[in-house]
């Protein structure tokens, strides 16, 4: 089991990286896009960090998963909204 736990560390990690990536970009460029990405990678990292933590304590844990439906939501509202918006 620790070894399955430091893995999803490693991942909830990269989502950070992912998330101060796009922060940093929507710093230099003030496109919403970017921002709504950090928000999205944020709400996944969020999501890794607590089912790992919150692995063994729960059995039923599917409402953590609200938070990786509200993260793909957001990006398909920000890319279509992105996309219609220059026509």
């Amino acid at each position: 089991m620790p070894l399955t736990e430091f893995f999803s560390g490693m991942v909830a990690m990269g989502y950070m990286v992912c998330t101060a990536f796009f922060l940093r970009f929507w710093w230099r460029t003030k496109d919403s896009l970017f921002f709504v990405f950090a928000i999205a990678f944020f709400l996944l990292a969020l999501n890794s960090a607590l089912a790992t933590l919150l692995g063994g304590i729960l059995e039923e844990r599917s409402w953590l998963y609200l938070l990786r439906l509200a993260a793909f939501s957001i990006l398909i509202v920000a890319i279509v909204g992105k996309n219609l918006g220059k026509r």
